[in-house]
């Protein structure tokens, strides 16, 4: 399962995999045209929540914003 984002007029899906005992979220870009493609952001933590709270912030600092 997938979330989507929008941050600054871009669309994102973090995507969360289970890995072990953690799960391990990575960052989309979704194009225009439906087209996908990693930006090279991955986090993992003990909870799909916080896997995906630590890419989401990733993905803030890498864009430089809040």
């Amino acid at each position: 399962m997938a979330r989507e984002l929008e941050l600054g007029g871009r669309k994102f899906w973090i995507v969360s995999d289970p890995d072990g005992n953690a799960w391990k979220a990575k960052v989309l870009e979704i194009r225009d045209k439906g087209e996908s493609d990693e930006i090279g952001i991955e986090a993992s933590a003990e909870t799909r929540t916080a896997a995906d709270a630590s890419a989401e912030r990733k993905l803030r600092r890498l864009l430089g914003l809040p």
